[in-house]
């Protein structure tokens, strides 16, 4: 535990120290006028959320773990149609060379992507709407370029690093950790910004305070059930001879989880919809006379009806597209008929593995609409309640959803540590209640 808390305190560090060349205070301030006048929800927010801040800050670590993160994802889905790689994850040893490609593909992400971050820098009043002003300081546009491509991607293969010696040496998911301690590294100025609106400008009252609270938690006890929710299968195996050995029948059960896809829907959904805005306004302002393209962009901004419209549908497709893409009902029935297993009542094989299709569809719909409720909650508050959108998004969204999994997962290791040291764990009887 000591050594992940170290791990993660130098990871913090890679967040706030800056780049040389670049003038990180000014974009600060854009970041905090943009937040405070309700726009902490668009993309700029939402990349310097998974980036822990570096994003403003013009620092180091400004791409964050995002790169590794994508690279792994589009690994994934390349499995689920590319039977090499398919293959490749199922044999001993595959593993290893998968997470290598992971790398790779790291490597040449962080490459394209730092390249137009520094151009984005270099211009930032076209890259961030609304700002003025410089961030360059040198005068060599292309030793800035060269210089600013290679420390945004060693910060990134830095935090990648840190986050598979956290795996290996520490306790959690490194990747994951090292998203949610960048999350919860906007916790002191959630609570500042929350104090402001209730003792300096005295917006609220202590109503509001304990409506708040109370949807907290009601918060906080959904996204933990549906975590943790998941329908069990009943599964009966029969009696087999391998060679001389007879192995008995037994009944188990095949869990197959309420929210299959975790965030991944609300994280596709909002990165693809920035694009018609920011597209939109180009448009609008390469052709200020055509007053279309200017109106079609205010339809698109984060918090509006088309908006929250658009990303509720997205998210309920992603949630299919995930499962479709990821959960294999034909191999799982194989599997089952090859070790003498069957669902009671269902006849092994294609009928098998229609079954856990229908099942798994009408859970996932469950999931979805849930991931549906939690992702466009922030914004509800934000534009009706007038909630600040760091104080909003701690009730919802992303954050919420990958704070809770990672610290559900993370104390599900620390119990089995303390199981293994002959403890009891958390409570007396030596396991958590609906585990």
């Amino acid at each position: 535990m000591i050594f992940t808390a170290l791990i993660l305190f130098v990871c913090r560090l890679v967040a706030v120290t800056p780049v040389p060349g670049l003038d990180g205070r000014k974009l600060a301030e854009y970041f905090g006028s943009v937040a405070s006048s309700g726009g902490g929800s668009s993309v700029l927010g939402l990349y310097s959320l998974f980036t822990g801040g570096a994003l403003e800050q013009c620092a180091v670590g400004a791409l964050g773990i995002m790169p590794y993160i994508s690279a792994t994802i589009i690994l994934q889905l390349l499995s689920a149609v590319i039977p090499a790689l398919n293959k490749m994850v199922r044999e001993e040893g595959g593993r290893a060379k998968f997470t290598a490609y992971g790398r790779y593909l790291t490597v040449i992400l962080c490459l394209g992507q730092s390249l137009m971050l520094a151009i984005g820098w270099e211009n930032p009043e076209r890259a961030f709407q609304g700002f003025s002003g410089h961030l360059v300081v040198l005068d060599n546009v292309w030793q800035y370029r060269l210089q600013t491509v290679f420390i945004l991607t060693a910060g990134t293969l830095l935090l990648m690093w840190l986050g598979e010696q956290i795996t290996e040496r520490g306790i959690g998911n490194g990747v994951s950790l090292v998203i949610t301690i960048g999350i919860l590294a906007r916790l002191p100025n959630a609570i500042q910004s929350l104090f402001s609106q209730f003792f300096i400008q005295k917006t609220f009252k202590w109503l509001h305070g304990g409506i708040l609270v109370i949807l907290l938690f009601g918060v906080v006890a959904a996204v933990v059930a549906i975590t943790q929710g998941q329908r069990r299968i009943p599964v009966q195996y029969a009696q087999r001879a391998v060679g001389r050995q007879v192995f008995s029948g037994s009944s188990s059960f095949l869990p197959l989880k309420i929210n299959y896809a975790g965030v991944m829907p609300v994280i596709f959904a909002q990165a693809i919809l920035m694009f018609p805005g920011l597209i939109l306004e180009k448009l609008s302002a390469l052709n200020p006379s055509v007053t279309a393209f200017a109106a079609l962009a205010r339809l698109f901004v984060p918090g509006g009806a088309v908006h929250l419209t658009g990303e509720a549908l997205m998210i309920l497709f992603f949630s299919y597209f995930w499962v479709a893409t990821q959960f294999n009902e034909l191999q799982i029935s194989d599997d089952l008929k090859k070790y003498g297993g069957y669902i009671p009542g269902v006849r092994p094989g294609v009928a098998t593995s229609d079954f856990l299709h229908a099942a798994m569809s009408r859970i996932t719909f469950a999931g979805a609409v849930f991931l549906v409720g939690i992702a466009i909650l922030p914004s509800l508050l934000t534009n009706y309640l007038k909630i600040d959108s760091g104080v909003a998004q701690f009730f919802g969204g992303t954050s919420m959803l990958i704070t809770v999994g990672v610290l559900l997962d993370t104390l599900r290791q620390v119990e089995s540590y303390l199981l293994m040291r002959h403890y009891d764990g958390f409570l007396k009887r030596g396991k958590i209640k609906g585990r």
